[in-house]
């Protein structure tokens, strides 16, 4: 598949067992972009038998530790695997003091670059474009300093010549953020959009509380903007119930998906 979403972690900030923090790998046309890095990303990837030298660039969202933790020991896989590609890195700027003590450090032996792009936007803006997409960032409202990514394919004219009528793909990560008015806008007409939903609507005073969005809230999100499909994850660890809270999201959007650890979603 050209377009394919693999998740890699659905947790949120306490540890689980049988869950791993915020990551996932979307692959476009064979290349792979990393949204987020939580700690232990690097064996999800190894388990879902994902390259590390076909990483063309990392998305990091804001610098909390269930996001950032498993940047590190990527890096230094990259670096013991021979990557020599330049890898782009995009983020908050206080993401480039992050990799700055990387480097000095451990980065002694590094054997490709690594180029580091602050992110900083109060509307949608467009940091990296290679062959076959573009990205955007733009604005969440969280605790600290948080953007989300949207990834829209680009398409040849001669692929548009072989494929008369062809759809282009596209993308929208939003991460840790309560909802706020523009959100539905900045990802108007996805095919797919993940969303946290880190608690179920019952729990909407302790989601604002803490600067996070509830079942309900994500699917308002997909339903104002049009998304083709949901997915919801960054579950918080007071849930065991998964089917209540997929159950929410489909009274709003039908067409909801309540993401597990190693789930594949294609395009």
């Amino acid at each position: 598949m050209n377009f394919t979403l693999t998740i890699m972690g659905t947790a949120s900030a306490m540890p689980i067992s049988d869950r791993n923090p915020s990551a996932q790998v979307l692959s476009v046309h064979g290349r792979l972009f990393l949204l987020d890095c939580g700690e232990g990303t690097q064996q999800q990837m190894r388990r879902a038998h994902l390259s590390f030298l076909k990483v063309e660039a990392v998305f990091i969202t804001h610098i909390h530790g269930d996001h950032l933790f498993g940047l590190f020991g990527l890096l230094n896989t990259m670096t013991m695997y021979g990557r020599t590609a330049p890898l782009d890195i995009y983020g908050p700027q206080a993401l480039g003091s992050v990799l700055n003590f990387y480097r000095s450090f451990f980065g002694e032996w590094d054997c490709f670059e690594i180029r580091f792009t602050a992110v900083d936007c109060r509307e949608p803006k467009t940091i990296h474009t290679s062959k076959h997409v573009q990205v955007s960032a733009f604005p969440l409202r969280h605790k600290i300093e948080c953007y989300g990514y949207r990834f829209d394919e680009i398409v040849t004219e001669r692929h548009w010549k072989e494929n008369p009528g062809y759809h282009p793909k596209s993308f929208a990560y939003c991460s840790d953020t309560v909802p706020f008015p523009e959100e539905a806008e900045w990802v108007r007409g996805v095919d797919l959009l993940y969303h946290e939903a880190t608690y179920p609507r019952e729990m909407a005073d302790r989601a604002l509380a803490h600067w996070h969005s509830t079942s309900e809230q994500a699917a308002q999100c997909a339903r104002d903007a049009g998304a083709g499909r949901l997915v919801i994850g960054h579950y918080s660890s007071r849930i065991t119930d998964f089917d209540a809270l997929l159950q929410e999201c489909r009274e709003i959007f039908p067409d909801t998906v309540a993401a597990q650890d190693g789930d594949v979603i294609e395009f």
